[in-house]
C-alpha cells in the first residue's frame, strides 16, 4: 500500500532559494510539459547565475522532487514533487465566472433526467478539463421503513424495499428450487429488522458480519437469500445497481508522444474497461470531505500509467454522500483549475438530483 507522503517535513527541508526555484520549474512544466532548464530560470527573473540555479535543481532531484526525463539539462517535476507543490504551493481559488456558466447552463439545460445529467457531467468535465470525465450513478440509500422476499415461482423471488418516503423498488434474487415459504418469511423478516430506519449502507456491514459468523438465527438458505438481497441493493452484484460514464477518453492520447508514453495509454485505457474497479476509485469519496487526488502511484488502480485523478462526491437532499464524479488526465493537469472545477460540478450535480427528487416527493 503506498504511504502518504509528509509534504510538510519535506517542505521544510527547502530554504527559500530552493522553493522559489522548485516552484518555478513545476509551474513551467504544468504550461508547456517540457522539462524547465536553468537558462530559462535565470531568465525568469530569479536572481541567480545559471551555475548556481543547477545546482540547487541538482539538490532538488537528490531530494527525489525533480528528474530529467530526457538528455536535456532541464528538469521536470517527479510525482513526488507534484504531490509537493499541490500541497504546500497550490493556492485553490473558485472555477472562473465563464466556467462557471458553462456547467451550469449545460447541466440545467440536460433536465433532471439522471443518466442525461450524468452524461453531461462527464462531457463538460473532459471538455474543459483536457481528460476524460467520470461520473458514477446515484446509490439508491433513502430510509427503510420494511423489506421481505416474495415468491416468484421456479427459481426466483423478489426482494422488495419498502423505503420511508413511501417508494417501492424491487430485485429479482435466485433460490433454491422448491424453496419453502417459511424461508423466505424468515430472511424477510431478519432483513426488515435489521434495517428499519436506517439506510443499508448503514447495517450492510454489520449484517454481513453476522451472517459469516454465524450469529444470526438463520439457517444456510435464508442467510444466502438476505446476502443476495444485499448485494443487488448496494450495488454489489456484478453488473446490477451502479453504472458508469467515462468519456474523453481521446483526450489521453493527445499528451502521448513517445512509445513508452503510448503503452501507458493503452494500459490505462484497458484499466478504464473495469468498471468496478473505477467505482472503487470513485467511491473511496464517500469517506472524504471533498475533492481527492491521487497522482501517479498514489493510485492503485492505474499506479503505472503515470496519471493523476481527481475525485469529488456529489450528496443527495439529505446531504449523504450518492456518487462520486472526477476526471483522469496526465499528470501536467492544470491542477488549480481542474480541482475547483471538479469540486463545483459535484455541487451543480448533487443540486440538480436533489431538485428532481423533491418533485418526485411532492408529485
Amino acid at each position: 500500500m503506498i504511504q502518504p507522503l509528509d509534504t510538510q517535513s519535506l517542505l521544510q527541508r527547502l530554504d527559500q532559494r530552493s522553493r522559489d526555484i522548485f516552484r518555478e520549474i513545476v509551474e513551467g512544466y504544468l504550461t508547456t510539459g517540457e522539462p524547465v532548464g536553468s537558462r530559462t530560470l535565470s531568465k525568469s527573473g530569479i536572481a541567480l547565475s545559471p551555475a548556481s540555479i543547477r545546482n540547487v535543481m541538482a539538490d532538488l532531484t537528490e531530494l527525489g522532487l525533480l528528474e530529467s526525463p530526457h538528455i536535456s539539462a532541464g528538469r521536470a517535476p517527479t510525482h513526488t514533487g507534484l504531490r509537493l507543490f499541490v500541497d504546500g504551493f497550490l493556492e485553490i481559488g473558485e472555477p472562473s465566472r465563464d466556467d462557471r456558466m458553462e456547467i451550469d447552463d449545460r447541466l440545467k439545460s440536460a433536465g433532471t433526467d439522471i443518466e442525461a445529467v450524468m452524461g453531461e457531467a462527464s462531457n463538460i468535465l473532459s471538455g474543459l478539463t483536457g481528460g476524460a470525465g467520470l461520473v458514477s450513478s446515484p446509490t439508491r440509500d433513502a430510509v427503510v421503513r420494511h423489506a421481505e422476499f416474495v415468491p416468484l415461482g421456479g427459481r426466483e423471488a423478489l426482494c422488495v424495499i419498502v423505503t420511508e418516503d413511501g417508494d417501492v423498488e424491487n430485485r429479482i434474487v435466485e433460490v433454491p428450487e422448491g424453496l419453502p415459504a417459511t424461508t423466505l418469511i424468515e430472511a424477510g423478516n431478519y432483513l426488515s429488522t435489521r434495517v428499519r430506519g436506517r439506510t443499508l449502507s448503514e447495517v450492510a456491514s454489520d449484517i454481513r458480519l453476522e451472517l459469516r459468523s454465524h450469529r444470526a438465527a438463520l439457517d444456510q438458505a435464508a442467510s444466502s437469500l438476505v446476502e443476495q438481497g444485499l448485494a443487488q441493493w448496494s450495488g454489489d452484484a456484478p453488473g446490477r445497481g451502479r453504472s458508469l460514464i467515462v468519456r474523453g477518453r481521446a483526450n489521453l492520447l493527445e499528451d502521448a508522444q513517445a512509445a513508452e508514453d503510448l503503452d501507458r495509454v493503452r494500459q490505462l485505457f484497458n484499466e478504464l474497461e473495469r468498471q468496478q474497479s473505477l467505482l472503487d476509485i470513485l467511491d473511496t469519496t464517500r469517506e472524504a470531505d471533498g475533492v481527492r487526488l491521487f497522482i501517479g502511484a498514489e493510485n492503485q488502480l492505474f499506479p503505472l500509467s503515470g496519471s493523476s485523478v481527481i475525485v469529488a462526491p456529489y450528496m443527495g437532499g439529505g446531504k449523504q454522500v450518492i456518487g462520486a464524479l472526477g476526471v483522469i488526465g496526465p499528470t501536467r493537469l492544470n491542477y488549480a483549475r481542474v480541482i475547483p472545477m471538479v469540486d463545483y460540478t459535484a455541487k451543480v450535480v448533487g443540486q440538480l438530483l436533489s431538485t428532481r427528487r423533491k418533485k418526485e416527493t411532492n408529485g
